[in-house]
């Protein structure tokens, strides 16, 4: 049965279904692809360049694609903006296993723009659909990433022994055509009206006006102080989470821990994760104000980073203390932008900005710590420069976990309030 604006309550139980299955594949077409990155490397020949340049381009790409998906929810309705997305990442993951290298990087390309867009959409449909469910749905959300991600890391390697890189990298073209079936129709009963500035109703149907105030309120973000904070905020713990995910197993392995424990070591930071992504935006969202929340966040980071200063062969202690704080910092940023926005249009813009500027910054933490190493030839700067953004992310943490909300800014105006 289509849902339509006659069944509210089947629309938002369609649109539930909708969110699991977007949520689930929109870690998939990147996380699927390291484990089998060095069979990808032999089989095309791929540079070490190329090869760099591939684990790095999914970041940017998100990081790039994000600041669009509000114009085109604003353009085309949330709903088809999903839709659209769902189908371009299904054809980015089918177009990589087409065969050559520009196949792979283009492919790769349109499934990180699909799931750019995803990502900046999914708190605006929670804060329109379910606005009394904002932390439990943000929570279900974030575990389901996290499932999802981990999911196409553990399976590609048995997937690529079973059917090649072929069946590794465009299976998840299965579960993401699933999905675009699911957010069809809710594309087709969601579509605005054609005629702007007329509101249209019939006798017992409700009427569907919300992606009329897509177009506004008008104005821009850049001149808030708080989306800026919220945007830094969020940046700074993925950069955060990326970096050490990517050198803390050589780091570690540097300080007498085997290759495999090393591995398994990190992988324990992202298990720790799934049920902190689900409990931290729950309890979240109940706070009236969650700067005590960014306070234990900055303090594990902290901890830490010391610890592995001045006692890294307690590597298992500081990975938990890791998991912990990475595994909660990004919860918390996300529950964010639904908590600084007063309504989903603004939920939209507010999650283009951070998760645009946030990618764009994490993708350059990584390379800065091992240009570090590099330089160095030690550990020891490449932690303290992390130990230095602790502060800017603290910092902006407690601004933006200040009770309020972003306001617009139009012609040297403010839109709204932001107390």
């Amino acid at each position: 049965m289509t849902p339509t604006p006659r069944s509210p309550r089947l629309t938002a139980i369609w649109t539930l279904v909708g969110l699991v299955l977007l949520t689930l594949n929109l870690r998939a077409a990147i996380t699927g692809v390291p484990p089998v990155l060095g069979d990808l490397r032999d089989e095309l020949g791929l540079t070490g360049v190329q090869t760099s340049l591939l684990t790095a381009l999914p970041e940017l790409c998100l990081g790039i694609f994000s600041a669009l998906a509000p114009v085109l929810a604003r353009r085309l309705g949330t709903e088809t903006a999903i839709t659209l997305a769902l189908v371009v990442i299904t054809g980015g993951l089918l177009l990589r296993i087409a065969g050559g290298r520009p196949a792979l990087f283009t492919g790769t390309v349109l499934a990180a723009a699909g799931m750019a867009t995803g990502n900046v959409l999914v708190p605006a449909v929670v804060k329109r659909v379910f606005p009394g469910r904002v932390g439990l749905l943000t929570g279900l959300s974030m575990m389901l990433l996290s499932v999802g991600g981990a999911a196409a890391a553990g399976l590609a390697v048995p997937l690529d022994q079973l059917g090649g890189r072929q069946l590794a990298l465009g299976f998840w073209a299965v579960p993401s055509v699933l999905a675009a079936l699911v957010w069809g129709p809710l594309a087709l009963a969601g579509r605005p009206p054609r005629r702007t500035g007329v509101t249209t109703a019939e006798p017992g149907r409700e009427t569907r006006t919300e992606h009329r105030p897509e177009h506004g309120p008008e104005g821009t973000l850049l001149r808030s102080p708080l989306a800026w904070s919220v945007t830094v905020f969020m940046g700074l713990t993925s950069l955060m989470f990326y970096t050490l995910t990517s050198w803390l197993p050589q780091l570690l392995r540097d300080s007498g821990f085997a290759p495999a424990t090393a591995g398994t070591m990190n992988s324990v930071i992202i298990v720790i994760g799934i049920p902190l992504g689900f409990v931290v935006p729950v309890l979240a969202a109940r706070l009236h104000d969650q700067r005590p929340l960014v306070l234990a966040v900055a303090a594990l980071m902290v901890a830490g980073l010391v610890g592995l200063l001045l006692a890294p062969e307690a590597g298992w202690l500081w990975v938990a203390i890791f998991g912990v704080g990475t595994g909660s910092a990004f919860p918390i940023a996300l529950t964010l932008l639904n908590l600084r926005s007063s309504d989903a249009t603004v939920t939209a813009r507010l999650s283009g900005m951070a998760q645009s500027g946030g990618y764009l910054v994490a993708a350059f933490g990584p390379l800065a710590f091992g240009v570090l190493n590099s330089a160095t030839g030690g550990w020891e700067a490449p932690i303290w420069l992390l130990l230095v953004l602790v502060v800017p992310e603290l910092g902006c943490g407690l601004l933006a976990a200040r009770p309020g909300f972003v306001r617009p800014r139009r012609a040297g105006r403010l839109i709204g309030s932001d107390a």
